[in-house]
């Protein structure tokens, strides 16, 4: 194969006559400005880790405090108080031109500042460390700041306004806090009051007791040890062993799909869309290595933590039989594509050089025009990513592990990331409700072998231009690769564009090789598996109802209206329906982040509270005044909000208990009540999904400029997943799972259900008393 060949740098024969060697001038040349490359991100690399390092120091002021310490000793002032003089009795003694006492004095007075400098650096680290474990912020009223917390996010942008690089605030962010035993205990027994009878909450009270007194302490004793030493005591548990180390499939259970902006369409042609998209994702991951991406800021001052954001590129999930691996890649220079059930490496560099977006629709509009045939067994190789992580595990070291099989396979798994061109088209049409339904199926499991499940993310391409992402979820959360998503969709259409054609700006260069075909030799024993995995996919695929919507009636504008948070609005509204839809209250999951902590992750806010069910069950009543009902609603919202505030501040319930239960399985003890808490099933899991996170550009100004948010599949066989975005100021998308299987649940019926409570809850803040 032509394009085989030009990754040769060199060959050799043997012949009568010895060995002849053919070098490549072309190959030498591109391996050259390889390592050209490879040499200048190794060097941004170390500047970038020397100011991350002495951040909110500078090589500027270093310079300063040694002219400064230079110059008062001319100005016969020691500022030094005689350590400088120390430090030069301290030099070794020597001959020649840079031994002199003036050299000596100036080399003394270096040392000296550079001390100087560091400790500087080290108090403003403390200090700044110190002021963003303050959280008191979060629980002050709108409008109602204490004179304390303005004195205190002053202090904190004095700290902090020098340009900041993505990692610089990383050591300077708190640890995640280890709470109280009795205070979580205390939690949780009022997260589940509203769901017990009295004799199961008695019997709850006496497990918790008994647990907080005698089990507890010598656990509590081993999590805070654990505090004390690691980054946080959570996070790289929670990834072992809830994503990790679960043997069941990706597919539905744990990867989330992401959609593309859906009120607008930049081009329907699918190579030309992609040659955009990729070219902005590696435009972003360029800036990731660079660390030229802002931090995420809270109130425009406090930090989010960014250590999730280093795993987006060169990341694959690697299945093992026990415990699953994530590789992650310094650099990688393709991406692995597939059509039409073959699988191709594209490169996305020529030489040193990223490939411009024509180039790229070039190459991808190459494979979409590739008419060859997928080699046996090639076409739903993909399934095995989707399929039982053991099955996976066991046929990738039987078939994978040698020959063309494991450099096709490490193609793909050490791409930067894997993109799919599909052959049907999907698209949101307004006047057909059940489109953003079908657009969302497909994004969640496609066929259940299009998409290689195990790569951080795929970047799925439909056949009328319309994008969307499959995401793997052990490496980061939602909000990782919705930073991501903004930005490049942002880039896309205000940056790069497209010609009134429709295809990519520029001229492409048809000389670039084509992109390269996997080769692939698989045995019968492995095709035999593959189907079975592929069976298994398709059965939990075809098993998931999923109904989304938009809702037209308000957004965010009308809920602040009514003086709340528009989370707790949607949070209360999902209590009022699935009590609508059920008839009883269920134990409700809503993710939360904890990054204003070093490498903090997720919590869970409990939301389903005495306070909401209270207000859901006088809204059933239907004899309440309006008034009473708001006051209700009010006390609910308030709840909540509380609630939310104690996950984000690390007071949390769940990451507590499951860390504490950890512990307990290390040591060999048991415990009735964790294992009774750790196995409550959440039939309701919810997740609002964070939008404008960059601004790209302004919403008041393009409104159309949209995405859909996303979705994923439900936690309980008998429950639903839900989430949703708040879209600006009219609007809110929904993403409703739930399992055909399960006679209890419907997925329309509750969205219907949701549609109902979010109208009859604005309701009660119409009319002329709605503020009182």
């Amino acid at each position: 194969m032509a394009e085989a060949h030009q990754a040769v740098a060199f060959q050799f024969t043997v012949t009568p006559d010895g060995v002849d060697f053919r070098l490549s001038r072309e190959a030498l040349k591109h391996i050259y400005l390889s390592g050209i490359n490879s040499w200048k991100k190794r060097l941004i690399r170390i500047k970038n880790g020397i100011l991350r390092g002495v951040y909110p120091g500078s090589p500027t002021s270093w310079l300063v405090v040694v002219m400064a310490t230079v110059g008062s000793s001319y100005c016969k002032v020691d500022i030094s108080m005689g350590l400088v003089c120390c430090i030069q009795r301290c030099l070794p003694e020597g001959c020649g031109p840079y031994q002199t006492p003036q050299t000596r004095a100036l080399l003394s007075m270096a040392i000296f500042s550079t001390g100087v400098w560091m400790m500087g650096i080290f108090f403003f680290r403390q200090t700044l460390k110190l002021l963003l474990s303050y959280h008191g912020w979060m629980f002050e009223m709108h409008g109602q700041t204490s004179h304390f917390t303005k004195v205190w996010a002053i202090c904190v942008r004095l700290l902090s306004s020098r340009r900041p690089m993505l990692y610089s605030f990383q050591t300077s962010l708190p640890k995640l806090p280890v709470p109280s035993v009795p205070a979580t205990v205390q939690r949780y027994l009022e997260s589940v009051r509203p769901l017990l009878d009295d004799e199961k909450y008695y019997r709850m009270e006496v497990l918790a007791k008994e647990f907080q007194d005698k089990t507890a302490p010598r656990l509590q004793k081993y999590l805070v040890l654990k505090s004390w030493w690691a980054t946080n005591y959570v996070s790289d548990w929670w990834e072992e062993y809830v994503y990790l180390r679960s043997r069941a499939p990706l597919v539905v259970n744990s990867n989330y799909y992401v959609m593309d902006l859906v009120l607008i369409k930049n081009t329907n042609i699918q190579a030309a869309r992609l040659g955009n998209v990729v070219h902005a994702m590696i435009m972003y991951r360029r800036k990731l290595d660079r660390e030229e991406i802002k931090p995420v800021m809270a109130l425009g001052i406090v930090p989010m933590c960014s250590y999730q954001m280093e795993r987006m590129f060169n990341t694959t999930r690697i299945p093992g039989k026990e415990t699953d691996l994530l590789q992650h890649l310094s650099d990688s220079r393709h991406v692995a594509v597939y059509h039409k059930g073959r699988f191709f490496k594209l490169w996305l560099y020529e030489g040193s050089q990223l490939l411009k977006p024509c180039d790229l629709e070039l190459q991808f509009q190459r494979i979409l025009d590739d008419p060859s045939p997928p080699q046996p067994g090639e076409e739903k190789l993909a399934a095995l990513t989707a399929g039982g992580r053991l099955e996976w595990a066991q046929a990738r070291q039987a078939f994978f592990s040698s020959g063309k099989n494991k450099a096709a396979l490490d193609a793909i798994e050490r791409a930067a990331f894997f993109v799919a061109l599909d052959e049907e088209s999907h698209h949101y049409d307004p006047e057909d409700e059940a489109s953003l339904s079908l657009y969302g199926k497909a994004l969640l499991h496609g066929n259940c072998y299009n998409r290689w499940f195990d790569k951080s993310f795929t970047v799925i391409a439909f056949k009328n231009g319309q994008l969307g992402l499959n995401t793997e979820h052990a490496w980061a959360d939602a909000p990782i690769i919705g930073h991501l998503w903004e930005f490049v969709l942002g880039t896309e259409t205000f940056h790069l564009g497209y010609t009134e054609t429709g295809h990519c700006q520029g001229k492409a260069n048809p000389a670039l090789a084509a992109p390269q075909r996997l080769q692939w030799d698989i045995p019968e024993q492995c095709r035999a598996v593959i189907e079975s995995s592929c069976q298994v996919a398709m059965a939990l695929a075809d098993d998931v109802e999923l109904y989304c919507f938009q809702f037209l009636p308000f957004g965010k504008g009308l809920i602040k209206k009514c003086r709340t948070s528009p989370d707790a609005f949607v949070q209360i509204a999902l209590q009022l329906a699935h009590f609508r839809d059920r008839g009883k209250f269920c134990l409700t999951y809503e993710a939360s982040m904890t990054r204003m902590f070093r490498e903090g992750r997720t919590e869970t806010v409990r939301s389903c509270t005495s306070e909401s069910t209270a207000f859901v069950q006088a809204m059933a009543e239907g004899s309440h005044m309006k008034a009473d009902l708001r006051d209700l609603f009010r006390k609910a919202s308030k709840k909540h909000q509380n609630m939310y505030r104690l996950a984000m501040t690390g007071a949390g319930i769940d990451r507590h208990l499951f860390c504490l239960y950890v512990v307990s399985k290390y040591l060999g003890v048991s415990s009735p009540f964790l294992a009774e808490v750790l196995s409550e099933p959440w039939r309701l899991s919810t997740s609002q999904i964070a939008q404008f996170q960059i601004r790209m550009f302004d919403p008041d100004k393009y409104p159309k400029h949209l995405g859909a948010g996303g979705g994923f599949g439900p936690v309980a066989d008998d429950g639903y997943g839900v989430s949703y975005m708040i879209a600006g100021e009219n609007t809110i998308f929904f993403h409703i799972s739930s399992k055909f299987s399960s006679s209890e649940t419907n997925a329309q019926r509750f969205g219907n259900h949701i549609r109902q409570a979010l109208l009859d809850i604005a309701d009660l803040f119409q009319g002329p008393k709605a503020d009182s």
